[in-house]
Parts: C-alpha cells; structure tokens; sequence
C-alpha cells in the first residue's frame, strides 16, 4: 500500500472518530479483561512507573491503571480532541493522575513521544494502521522508547474470526491497494449507525508472531480476552531484559 492510500485512510478514520466520538466515548467505560491479567507483571516495574498509552482515547487504561497501582506517571496520546478531554475529565472526577500529559498526535503523521517508559502500551490501535510496513515501523518505534526492564504490550482486534463483525464488513475498493486483511467496517450505535465507515486491518496470529519478532523484546505471555466471549483481542507482552 501506497504513501497515498495511507494517508487517504488516516483522514478516513480521523473523520469517523470525530462524527462517532460521543457514541464512541459512551461505549467504552469499562476495563478490559485482560488488563486484570497484565497487573501481575506490571505490579513488579520500579516506581515511579512512567506510562506511554498510545491512541489512549478516554483514558480508560490511565484510570485503570490509577485505581491499580502506584506512583503512575501517565502520558497518553491520542488523535481525537474530544476523548482527550474526555479523559481529563474522568481524571479530575475522580482525582487521580493529577500530573497526567494528555497530547494531540495523530500516530500516522507525528512522531512519537520522545523518552523512557517502564510500561508502552497500544490498545485498540494496530487495526487502523494501514500497511504492513508501518505496522513493523510502529511496533519497534514503540519498542525503542521501553526502558530496561520495562514491557510493551499490544493487542490486535481479530474481529475478523467473529461471524458478528464478519458481516459488517465491506471490501476496500482496488485503487488503495488493499493488503490481505484489509477491510472497511460499517458503524452501529447512535444517530450515525451505518452511515459512518472506518478502515480496519485484521492482524492475524502469523502476522502478530510477526511484529512481536521485529520489535527486539523478549516475548513474556501471549493470550487472548475482552468482549463477552473473552477471546476478541489478542495481546503480546513483551519486555526490555
């Protein structure tokens, strides 16, 4: 996939989060199941634990995190202005995080955060980043800026292996130079159901193997979770020995 087609399916997703961000932030209070299983590992980084959240949205995994650990120094990024201020607002509700760095940066266009983290983390993300290239790229991007001991963890959406989201899917048409597991998926809640599309990339378990080898990091645990049948993200944890 081209420069072009990349671009053209960033301004695609950018433009559908800013119509369905309210419906968008409505539907996604909740924590995920496997963030409980992440806590283990993540209870044993030094403090303070600095927290990159890439396309952090509401800040759901800042508030997660503050009601689990210790000593969280958050910095999330996301593209959209209004889960931002989404997110600062459920931190000042709930009094937590007070030195939390909530930045607009759009992951396709701007470089990422400079600096050391104990903890990287990319939730809900992969699937919108067009092109297999600029998944590896962002992967060890990601991966340069863990510190020593720290982990990255990412998940991938296999939405694809669930008949439910199978059939709101529609072909991304020839001239973007779709790749395999390339899709466009129609939207269903609230006053713009179905008439809002987003592009979606479905990263199959060969293709994680993929990305979790071109990061540099040792792999600590891979396991499936989330949704009501536990089993709709795939995540990969790994960490800087």
């Amino acid at each position: 996939m081209d420069e072009s087609a990349c671009r053209a399916l960033n301004a695609l997703n950018r433009a559908f989060y800013a119509q369905a961000a309210e419906n968008f932030d409505e539907s996604r209070g909740r924590a995920w199941n496997g963030w409980r299983r992440l806590l283990p590992y993540l209870e044993t980084l030094p403090t303070p634990r600095r927290v990159l959240d890439v396309g952090c949205g509401n800040g759901r995994f800042g508030r997660f995190l503050a009601r689990n650990l210790a000593q969280v120094r958050y910095h999330g990024t996301d593209n959209n202005a209004m889960l931002l201020e989404s997110a600062r607002a459920a931190f000042a509700k709930m009094n937590v995080l007070p030195d939390a760095r909530l930045e607009l940066h759009d992951l396709l266009e701007d470089r990422l955060p400079d600096g050391e983290y104990e903890l990287v983390a990319l939730f809900g993300v992969l699937h919108h980043v067009p092109s297999m290239a600029r998944r590896v790229a962002l992967i060890r991007d990601l991966a340069l800026r863990v510190a020593q001991g720290g982990f990255l963890v990412f998940t991938s959406w296999c939405f694809y292996d669930h008949a439910r989201f199978r059939e709101r899917l529609i072909a991304l048409p020839p001239e973007y130079g779709a790749e395999r597991g390339d899709w466009l998926m129609d939207w269903r809640r609230g006053h713009a159901a179905n008439s809002l599309l987003r592009y979606c990339h479905h990263v199959d378990e060969t293709e994680q193997r993929m990305l979790e080898a071109a990061s540099g990091l040792d792999l600590v645990t891979t396991f499936y979770a989330d949704g009501h049948t536990d089993n709709i993200n795939r995540y990969s944890l790994l960490q800087r020995r």
